[in-house]
């Protein structure tokens, strides 16, 4: 007994004993693992693809998306496998996704990630017709540091010398509901809290009558007027101010200026986003005189 004790010892401590079991445990180990990566890879799985052809900046809705089987490796990884992460977004700008197509993550976004979705927002004036999109060039500054968000009201000054050589600083347009702080790309810079963009246009929705009017004092702007946006009921201090006009008089000497805008005037107006439907709330752009 004490024999065999002693031979199981030598036979266990022996160096090429160890080696050959340690090669058959690696060969094992190497084996199952092979085995679970090719019965993963070669495992039928369902993923969502395109019922029919999806044309740029459409929602996204159930009747678009089908499922086809596929091989797990056949997936590439920037496929989208939940439907949940797919209904109810939007095909990105100028990502048409074809018929029977998977659905790439960059190929799908969020509606506030695309250029002027906030034209769905525009509202009805009180002539029940709906207002007409517009934007001022803004900036970090101009709006206050961000400030300036949202669902906020503004109200927007112009500031002039007029041809008496006297400053003048006065409100043209009142309770004016910002729609939209948007980049120099079209894009909310609100749409993440944890990264937010710089501000190149503050975007709104007025009537015909302000349109007009406020499509020359843009055009203006810079030129021989400056516009001042300032958040509703907020007063703007400026040095040296000597003439407080109304409304009435701002609009006046804007006309006066531009009785007719020239062809080549740079002032244009966003296009409607393709598949959605503005939505109709109250009117709230009503002019100060």
């Amino acid at each position: 007994m004490n024999n065999l004790v002693i031979s199981s010892k030598k036979f266990i401590t022996n160096k090429n004993t160890v080696t050959i079991i340690g090669v058959v445990v690696i060969l094992v180990i190497l084996y199952f693992l092979y085995s679970s990566t090719v019965s993963k890879a070669t495992q039928m799985i369902e993923v969502p693809v395109a019922a029919k052809t999806i044309n740029p900046q459409t929602q996204i809705t159930a009747d678009d998306v089908t499922y086809i089987e596929v091989a797990n490796a056949a997936k590439p990884d920037n496929v989208l496998t939940n439907e949940n992460d797919i209904v109810g977004k939007y095909s990105g700008v100028g990502s048409t996704i074809p018929e029977g197509s998977m659905f790439y993550d960059q190929a799908v976004v969020e509606k506030d990630d695309l250029p002027g979705s906030w034209l769905t927002r525009l509202e009805k004036n009180s002539l029940g017709e709906l207002d007409i999109p517009i934007y001022i060039s803004v900036d970090t500054t101009t709006t206050y540091g961000n400030s300036i968000q949202p669902d906020m009201y503004v109200d927007i000054y112009v500031k002039a010398v007029n041809e008496k050589e006297v400053l003048m600083f006065g409100k043209m347009l009142s309770n004016i509901k910002v729609l939209a702080t948007t980049d120099s790309d079209g894009k909310d810079v609100f749409r993440s809290s944890e990264d937010i963009g710089t501000p190149a246009f503050l975007n709104f929705g007025v009537s015909a009558d302000n349109f007009d009017l406020l499509k020359k004092a843009i055009y203006l702007d810079g030129k021989q007027i400056e516009l001042v946006v300032v958040p509703h009921g907020g007063a703007e201090k400026e040095t040296g101010l000597e003439v407080n006009v109304s409304s009435e008089y701002l609009r006046d000497y804007i006309q006066n200026l531009t009785f007719e805008l020239p062809q080549n005037a740079e002032v244009t107006t966003p296009e409607t986003t393709p598949g959605t439907t503005p939505e109709v709330t109250t009117p709230v752009v009503t002019p100060t005189n």
